[in-house]
């Protein structure tokens, strides 16, 4: 029994030396949604003449929409680089090099796309840090052309 810690008890039920497992005068512990407020209550700002974080100018709402489209443009180019590369591998066996040439060279442009371009430029080319989508790309599109070498 010496090992055994102040609070475990002789073990022997019913002895009455062992505390009940809660009070039961004591109010319930929070759980987590108690924090939350509930619906219909008003939410409090920082400041009374704060604006609402996700209101933006008039003037932002058009800048914001031809961006958008932009973004979408360099995804846009390495992915039809890539298909017409398939498509120009999918004419013969003759025609497989210079099809896999394309979807590497394709490739090492949405590397270097990805380079240049600021992050919110670069749309969907963009996944992770700059430096390594910038790996990823190159060392995919190195091993493609590697592919292409070895082809007869």
């Amino acid at each position: 029994m010496a090992n055994r810690p102040a609070n475990a008890g002789s073990g022997s039920i019913g002895t009455g030396d062992v505390a009940p497992p809660f009070d039961a005068a004591a109010p319930p512990p929070p759980v987590h949604h108690d924090a939350f407020p509930r619906p219909g209550t008003p939410r409090a700002t920082p400041h009374a003449n704060a604006a609402p974080a996700h209101a933006t100018p008039a003037h932002a709402a058009p800048a914001r929409a031809a961006r958008t489209r932009l973004t979408w443009l360099p995804y846009l180019v390495v992915l039809a680089g890539v298909a017409a590369g398939i498509a120009v591998a999918w004419q013969g066996s003759k025609r497989a090099a210079p099809g896999v040439a394309v979807v590497g060279c394709s490739l090492l442009a949405a590397a270097l796309a990805r380079l240049i371009l600021p992050d919110r430029y670069a749309g969907l080319l963009a996944s992770r840090r700059k430096a390594l989508d910038v790996l990823a790309f190159a060392v995919l599109g190195a091993a493609v052309l590697a592919v292409v070498l070895s082809l007869p």
